[in-house]
């Protein structure tokens, strides 16, 4: 038996005393109407309703529990309601995520604005993945939304703007490159490469090592870090160099570029001929409110704290044949 269904018939005679008027409102008919007020005191064990040809009216029964029948009504509207929220986005738990090269500028700017945007309901689960991982989270739907790096398979995904973060080289101070305004890859010949492990990101990886190769830089070896103070470390200890967004190595206390001191220099590249492709993606049919939401913060957040500009890409956004880089 249909119980709020049932409770609703209950209520709508009880305040009308009358069937004809009662099942008017109900837009039923009366026969199924007292048939339904049958079954509930059947079910309930007790009279609700007196009945003669002229009139209805309520038992003590009946008077007693028509309080807590409009109170169950309202909980089950209000059930309704939160479930409405919950599917459209508007409340419950978004399961989100952003790259490790995302600096904490970014990921603060993303937070206040997720919160601003009237999301207040929401409770934001956020982890910090790489693409790779995102990809597999997506695909075993542990993931409601995430920032990626391009190239990458976006098959079942939906995507918002792609933003171009250019990236510049971190190179010794007593570097002879450190005393360019911007750097061409060529004169990094020589120099070990740092890069974060393939498996983050295959064809991002892939992507930096072709365009250094046409661009004549071929690094005799390619070491492998993420955290910013462990790449500094190989920067300033070995004879290395690493690519950097100018905004993912900042420490607050200005221009990376203009700290000489820390012994690392970031310098923008000649040609501006790498950047980071970032856009925000969630799987197909998801985009609700909630997804519509951390989609505008993180790409605000990027535009306003990275310098991130909107990038038209000249060929598609999706994984390439796995190789470690082609020419």
């Amino acid at each position: 038996m249909d119980l709020v269904r049932h409770l609703e018939c209950f209520v709508a005679v009880a305040e009308e005393s009358h069937f004809g008027r009662a099942a008017a409102r109900l837009g039923m008919a009366q026969p199924p109407l007292s048939q339904r007020i049958q079954r509930l005191e059947k079910h309930l064990g007790v009279r609700l309703f007196e009945r003669t040809s002229r009139q209805v009216t309520i038992t003590e029964a009946g008077t007693l529990l028509l309080a807590e029948a409009r109170e169950v009504l309202a909980r089950s509207e209000a059930l309704m309601a939160t479930a409405r929220r919950i599917r459209d986005g508007e409340t419950g738990l978004l399961r989100a995520a952003l790259p490790p090269d995302v600096s904490g500028e970014t990921v603060a700017a993303l937070l206040a604005g997720f919160t601003g945007t009237g999301a207040a309901g929401l409770e934001l689960e956020l982890h910090e993945l790489s693409t790779a991982q995102q990809l597999e989270r997506f695909a075993a739907h542990e993931l409601d939304v995430g920032l990626i790096h391009h190239p990458c398979d976006v098959s079942g995904l939906e995507l918002g703007p792609v933003l171009r973060r250019e990236l510049g080289v971190l190179l010794p101070g007593d570097a002879a490159a450190a005393g360019l305004d911007e750097v061409p890859l060529a004169s990094l010949t020589g120099y070990d490469l740092i890069l974060f492990p393939r498996t983050a990101a295959p064809a991002v990886y892939d992507d930096l090592l072709t365009t250094c190769a046409r661009n004549g830089y071929t690094p005799p070896t390619v070491r492998h870090a993420q955290g910013a103070s462990f790449v500094r470390g190989l920067v300033l200890s070995a004879r290395a160099v690493a690519f950097s967004p100018r905004d993912a190595h900042g420490d607050g206390e200005g221009d990376p570029s203009q700290r000489p001191a820390s012994g690392v220099v970031w310098r923008p590249l000649t040609g501006a001929p790498l950047a980071l492709r970032h856009s925000v993606a969630w799987p197909g049919g998801r985009g609700d409110a909630a997804v519509a939401a951390f989609a505008e913060a993180a790409t605000h957040a990027l535009r306003t704290t990275a310098g991130a500009m909107p990038d038209l890409p000249s060929r598609p956004l999706h994984l390439r044949p796995a190789s470690e880089y082609w020419l």
